[in-house]
């Protein structure tokens, strides 16, 4: 039997070196919320534990200049629910966050570990998809950046390369008249995963939504991008025209299964209706900024 090893290294480079160094038999633990359950369950047998919670960037939430927002990877939901100004920027992207789990989960679970697990029905993974935001990776070869809806390859797998680590998340500023909404269909009231999950990122100038992007989750293998959807709504008034065009977008993207928490034909109308409402909300949210 391989003995499990435990390193908690406080530089990146360290943490690097030695996720690098042990291949395959390595895993990252940031909030370590699927990653243990994983063990537990002898799905997964690592031989070696990265703890990057002691790295300080992995952590940090800050605000930038400009008005947008560099977040670590390891950056629990908790900390970004206390944050003085991120939830009121991105409420969305908090509500989307602060589903991960119970309160005691979210002390612990982050977004980069929700992006990082590859579950397409990950909460945090549609909004941040929405929210337009870039992850930060950092490997033996340098720093790249991607883009949130290109980081899941599939359920469980990612197209990280190997040897990196996902080291933050930057969302951009906000122009004026701008907000967003996530919302998720789940069987039951709480602390279950999404049957359909939509995050919505929009602005809105005299009525008229002159930006917008759409995150769609749970519907697919991984979480989808959903332009058409944002092209419907972008140039309208948010009149029922639009929003049916745009629900009717994020239904034809789906490519759901059937399992015991929804059929094929529930998940697709479901899309629909969750883009009407996560709209709504976001649109409410932006004509209040």
């Amino acid at each position: 039997m391989t003995e499990l090893r435990y390193l908690a290294p406080s530089s990146l480079d360290e943490a690097i070196g030695a996720f690098a160094a042990a291949g395959s038999a390595a895993r990252i633990l940031a909030g370590g919320t699927d990653l243990l359950v994983q063990m537990r369950s002898g799905v997964l047998k690592p031989g070696l534990i990265v703890d990057i919670k002691k790295i300080a960037e992995m952590t940090a939430i800050e605000e930038t200049a400009d008005g947008g927002f560099h977040i670590g990877a390891a950056a629990s939901g908790m900390a970004l629910a206390e944050h003085a100004r991120f939830g009121k920027v991105w409420p969305g992207v908090l509500e989307a966050v602060n589903l991960i789990g119970s309160k005691q989960v979210q002390g612990r679970a982050s977004a980069g570990g929700n992006l990082c697990n590859g579950s397409p029905a990950g909460d945090s993974v549609p909004a941040m998809v929405a929210a337009g935001a870039i992850v930060t990776v950092q490997g033996p070869n340098g720093r790249r950046q991607m883009k949130v809806e290109d980081v899941p390859a599939g359920p469980g797998r990612t197209n990280l390369l190997p040897g990196e680590i996902l080291v933050s998340f930057t969302l951009p500023p906000r122009p004026k008249g701008s907000s967003d909404a996530y919302l998720r269909m789940i069987p039951r009231t709480e602390m279950d995963i999404a049957v359909v999950g939509v995050g919505v990122s929009l602005t809105l100038k005299d009525g008229v939504c002159t930006a917008a992007r759409i995150g769609l989750g749970a519907v697919a293998p991984t979480v989808l991008l959903v332009e058409a959807a944002a092209n419907a709504l972008i140039g309208s008034k948010l009149d029922d025209a639009a929003l049916n065009a745009a629900a009717a977008a994020c239904s034809a993207a789906c490519r759901p299964i059937d399992d015991k928490r929804g059929t094929i034909t529930y998940r697709t109308k479901v899309a629909g209706v969750l883009l009407k409402r996560t709209t709504a909300i976001a649109a409410k949210r932006a004509q209040e900024n």
